[in-house]
């Protein structure tokens, strides 16, 4: 369950100064809010899927991706560490070497008892403002995944799976079937990473 830490507002640059290394936290509306431990399952979904979207924008040279404590700044007091983020090729020059000075193209959080609220309407409310283009919001304990895509209008909309399959435009040719995630094993990933490439979404 994760915690305010202090009801004094801070702003982003006190938050990086703040936050210790390998420590997971956010800055929402200039409150520190810092994660407690997260549960097994979610780490071993936030792993595979990590190794799987970055093998995949590897081979084609997409980007930059992040995995956990790496604050992106969304403005002077908003800083969001998603559990997994990507940077398309391009826009990395926003990347620095305490912080990322804007928001992702692909924002991805795992669901804990402590973040659903923040994980379901205040994130989903900061990324649509922000201009993040497609969020993801992983379920383990509903075994659920909620796709968001911006709109025209800027607005989030909830993607519908196609043959199962969610599909997104962040990451040209990627797709997912939400049932690899619950599965025990997990798929082989050079196996999965095969089926992605040859079947297209």
């Amino acid at each position: 369950m994760s915690t305010a830490a202090k009801r004094k507002l801070y702003t982003f640059d006190e938050f990086c100064l703040l936050v210790k290394d390998g420590e997971k936290a956010d800055l929402i509306d200039g409150v520190i809010y810092v994660a407690s431990p997260e549960n097994t399952d979610s780490n071993r979904i936030e792993g595979w899927l990590y190794a799987l979207v970055l093998h995949f924008m590897q081979r084609r040279d997409l980007g930059t991706l992040f995995i956990s404590r790496v604050a992106f700044r969304l403005d002077g007091n908003n800083g969001i560490g998603p559990d997994i983020a990507f940077v398309k090729k391009g826009r990395e020059n926003i990347i620095k070497r305490g912080r990322v000075d804007g928001p992702p193209d692909l924002a991805i959080e795992i669901v804990s008892p402590g973040s659903v609220d923040r994980d379901y309407r205040t994130k989903l409310r900061q990324y649509e403002q922000a201009g993040v283009q497609e969020y993801w919001i992983i379920d383990e304990l509903k075994e659920t995944v909620t796709w968001y895509r911006l709109d025209r209008q800027g607005k989030y909309r909830a993607v519908r799976p196609r043959k199962g399959k969610l599909t997104s435009v962040v990451l040209p040719g990627f797709w997912l079937l939400p049932q690899w995630l619950w599965q025990r094993p997990m798929p082989d990933l050079l196996k999965t990473l095969e089926e992605i490439g040859s079947n297209p979404g």
